[in-house]
């Protein structure tokens, strides 16, 4: 059976990532690592021009680590969780596994949901801050020119399932920048 990479905003996206991530670190590294013992072996010195390109090579190597390190932080939305939000996939715009980052903190989503003028969503890290993200997910939007956007955030399941069916029940048409406020999730998530 193939491993297939899933899509940003899939549910197992963290995870599926995590382990691409660390097959590409581990590749990088070990590239770098062949080039360096190849030269020292052909030329009995590590002064060499393949030497060179294997220090080189630990650019990317170390790129794709620290993009490692940032998804081994991460927490996708859990089976128990996917299970309860099932039902709303087909009659709502929603995302699994976005983790957004700022500079001060990060706020791990595992289910989005957007209709209308309406963004929610739930975390099930008992850490994170629900009003701050909030904050920064407005901030982003309005620095996108994007406005008259609700985000709420919810810690509690029941909570977050009655706004759900409340956004289905609603007549609300789509936003008018519906993809500009999905590219900006995307962009702004790991």
């Amino acid at each position: 059976m193939k491993n297939k990479i899933i899509k940003k905003g899939s549910y197992g996206y963290i995870k599926n990532h995590k382990a691409v991530a660390a097959v590409r670190t581990m590749i990088f590294f070990w590239v770098s690592i062949g080039l360096y013992l190849m030269g020292y072996v052909t030329t009995g010195s590590s002064k060499n021009l393949l030497t060179v390109v294997a220090v080189l090579g630990c650019l990317p190597a170390c790129k794709s680590m620290v993009n490692l390190i940032l998804f081994l932080k991460a927490r996708g939305c859990s089976e128990e969780l996917r299970k309860q939000v099932m039902a709303y996939d087909d009659k709502l715009t929603v995302f699994y596994d976005l983790y957004f980052t700022s500079y001060q903190k990060n706020y791990p989503v595992s289910h989005i949901a957007l209709k209308g003028n309406v963004l929610c969503g739930i975390t099930e890290n008992a850490n994170c801050d629900c009003n701050e993200a909030e904050k920064h997910l407005e901030q982003l939007l309005a620095q996108e020119g994007i406005k008259n956007v609700t985000v709420n955030i919810f810690s509690q399941t029941g909570k977050y399932l009655d706004r759900l069916s409340q956004l289905m029940v609603s007549g609300v048409e789509e936003h008018k920048k519906r993809q500009e406020i999905i590219d900006l999730l995307f962009s702004v998530s790991i």
